[in-house]
């Protein structure tokens, strides 16, 4: 997604966030204590990524014209940084949070018919073994269900026990209603998934 024009305006972080009638971008370049915020309204029949490029693209046409006319690539960053309402950055409300995501297949917590927030739990030993109890008696063959199936029931439990026995995490930051970019990646991160 777009991140020239974010690098150009000196980002250090940014959100992409949309509603049915407003996209926002959010911007904090390096060095500055303000959130740059940009709103454009919703286009019928648009998917937001559509909205969101059309947005960028105006903003990086507006970039490109002062810095033709001024020849200084500095003059056009302001000049686009003029272009949007500035807000106060309140202490930790723009800062990402790390999220903690489990490292198991989503695959396999669907075979067992398990939660995600399940993982989380003190008794994950005992949903794990419940769940793949229930499912044996739906898909055993000798009940009349499919080998295949069973198979794969059976293997996503091995995985789960040992995930349960030494459980992985992957720490993202991020937040859980907007896109976020970080310029130390240079790239956009999707929302982090909200515990369910």
């Amino acid at each position: 997604m777009r991140s020239g024009l974010l690098q150009a305006l000196n980002t250090r972080y940014a959100t992409f966030y949309f509603s049915d009638t407003t996209i926002v971008l959010d911007i904090v370049p390096h060095g500055i204590k303000e959130i740059f915020r940009y709103e454009t309204k919703r286009r019928a029949g648009n998917n937001p990524a559509a909205d969101f490029s059309m947005m960028t693209n105006h903003l990086g046409e507006a970039w490109w014209a002062e810095s033709k006319r001024t020849n200084r690539k500095y003059l056009a960053s302001q000049h686009v940084l003029r272009l949007a309402t500035r807000y106060a950055i309140s202490e930790g409300s723009q800062r990402p949070r790390f999220i903690r995501i489990p490292t198991v297949k989503m695959e396999s917590l669907n075979y067992l018919a398990i939660k995600k927030s399940d993982l989380h739990s003190q008794e994950l030993g005992k949903i794990i073994k419940n769940a793949y109890r229930q499912q044996v008696k739906i898909h055993h063959p000798d009940l009349g269900g499919q080998a295949a199936t069973f198979r794969k029931i059976h293997d996503a439990y091995k995985e789960l026990l040992r995930w349960a026995d030494n459980p992985v995490f992957v720490r993202r930051r991020g937040f859980p209603d907007k896109w976020y970019y970080n310029a130390e990646s240079e790239k956009w991160v999707q929302p982090t998934p909200v515990r369910e």
